[in-house]
């Protein structure tokens, strides 16, 4: 079936936008591709599609399989919380795809194992980390994998604003798997976080094109004002959405700041939707679907709204506080304006709030020194910890100061070095291995110290910038003067 067809007949597209068919035609032709866009402009497809014809088609440089397996694409993503979605969606639009990951129950994993060895399915999503069970590896042994797509690849680079460890195995997966074209996709990537992506996926940089979308698009108007205190923060967000029809996102750091605006947009009888990552999922789900249905609805939203947003009409997206650095920053104003109507894209600056996004740089920075003693309270007390839970654990260290996250920081990067092992953390953990290096390295977590700072400087100075913003924001991206917005 022809990429047109497929596009229209299972996803429902007239046409192609941007650069997808020129991506998909070079994955077709087995090459590789560094691919930037914005999300929810229609990344997923530029290895959908593709994977759908790949399966089809029986490799040029192997016998026909006497068992009419098809051929799989692998699709690596961070995003746990994500794949079930991702997956049923495709499986809503009659495509055979799958995921496994640490959610499922063992029972349910060992069918899904068989199953893709059978053949069953023609993507599968996973996290690297799964690369790391021999029983997955001795699996897809039986299959032959046609296409790796690397999703959130800014994973992959020490630079990234997002660091994995088991994305820097990328070049080791890549041969596991027979070598196979690879396209890499991520919504923001300075050109240093691009080269190391190349570079950590085992491939010369004459090996991979690049395609850069940018944020190539003239109808967003991009903003920031100056405030000081929560009373010129909330004049500006009622003025902001008096003045436009359609729908809204007003970002919030702070779970907390958030609670207190809804308060006061509920006294100027203003509806509006609340989400955040405290919410239990569900109602987290019934909020996104409230906000997409409605034509035009407010929601006040941490940054944990907007992962699988594609809502066209949003006219408006208010930051009403600084965010952490550009590369959030425009992935969250990439969601504003997507049918090409006029758009507004304000940033409220007040110089308060830097002091908040400076804890938050101290909590995920914790010094060599925290980690080694967290871990030695997991080799020497892991039954205390298991019998009495977390809180017991963070008031050993942080002696009753409960606005102390650097715990967090360390628990999630010990599982993402697989140090860790089990379902779950703390009942679940059935052994805690080594302490990596690079989190005992000081060097090394004084630069990426460093380098969060510097990040949250950049975005001072593009509050502060008095020229052309949009050049500023592609600057700082190194896209090419030609797609300047």
């Amino acid at each position: 079936m022809q990429a047109n067809k497929i596009l229209q007949q299972r996803f429902g597209h007239a046409k192609f936008r941007g650069s997808q068919r020129q991506v998909i035609e070079r994955v077709l032709d087995g090459r590789h591709v560094l691919l930037i866009m914005p999300t929810g402009m229609g990344k997923s497809l530029c290895y959908q599609i593709p994977a759908l014809m790949l399966a089809e088609q029986e490799p040029a440089d192997c016998a026909p399989r006497p068992d009419g397996q098809r051929g799989l694409t692998v699709v690596l993503s961070p995003l746990i919380a994500l794949m079930k979605d991702q997956v049923d969606a495709l499986q809503a639009r009659g495509i055979s795809a799958t995921f496994i990951n640490s959610s499922l129950r063992r029972d349910d994993r060992q069918a899904r194992y068989a199953n893709v060895g059978r053949g069953q399915y023609d993507l599968l999503y996973v996290t690297p980390e799964r690369f790391r069970k021999d029983a997955f590896i001795e699996m897809l042994r039986h299959r032959k994998v046609h296409l790796l797509a690397v999703d959130e690849a800014h994973c992959i680079s020490h630079w990234g604003h997002d660091f994995r460890p088991d994305y820097t195995r990328l070049a080791e997966i890549r041969k596991l798997l027979g070598q196979p074209t690879t396209i890499a996709l991520t919504a923001t990537a300075t050109p240093e976080v691009q080269q190391d992506i190349v570079r950590q996926l085992g491939l010369e940089p004459d090996d991979v094109r690049l395609f850069h979308e940018g944020i190539n698009r003239p109808n967003l108007s991009l903003a920031v004002a100056d405030v000081w205190g929560d009373d010129e923060k909330l004049r500006h967000i009622l003025q902001t959405h008096q003045a436009h029809a359609g729908s809204g996102i007003v970002y919030f750091t702070l779970i907390k700041t958030l609670l207190q605006f809804s308060e006061l947009l509920d006294a100027q009888g203003v509806p509006h939707l609340r989400y955040h990552g405290d919410l239990p999922r569900d109602e987290r789900r019934a909020v996104q679907e409230e906000f997409m249905r409605k034509p035009a609805c407010l929601v006040l939203a941490t940054n944990a709204f907007g992962m699988g947003i594609d809502k066209q009409a949003i006219r408006f997206v208010v930051h009403a506080d600084v965010p952490a650095s550009m590369e959030a920053y425009y992935q969250e104003i990439g969601r504003a304006g997507r049918d090409g109507l006029p758009a507004e894209c304000l940033l409220l600056y007040d110089q308060h709030d830097l002091a908040t996004q400076m804890k938050f740089i101290e909590w995920s920075n914790p010094d060599a020194e925290f980690y080694q003693r967290v871990y030695h309270f997991l080799t020497h007390n892991l039954e205390q910890i298991q019998a009495f839970g977390i809180d017991w654990l963070r008031e050993k260290l942080h002696f009753k100061n409960t606005h102390d996250h650097r715990l967090d920081t360390v628990l999630a990067m010990l599982d993402r070095y697989g140090v860790l092992e089990g379902e779950a953390f703390p009942q679940g953990t059935t052994q805690v291995g080594a302490l990596p290096a690079p989190l005992v390295n000081q060097s090394q977590l004084d630069e990426k110290r460093l380098r969060d700072q510097k990040k949250l400087l950049t975005l001072v100075e593009y509050a502060k910038w008095e020229g052309d913003r949009k050049q500023f924001i592609h600057d700082y991206f190194g896209i090419p003067k030609a797609e300047a917005l």
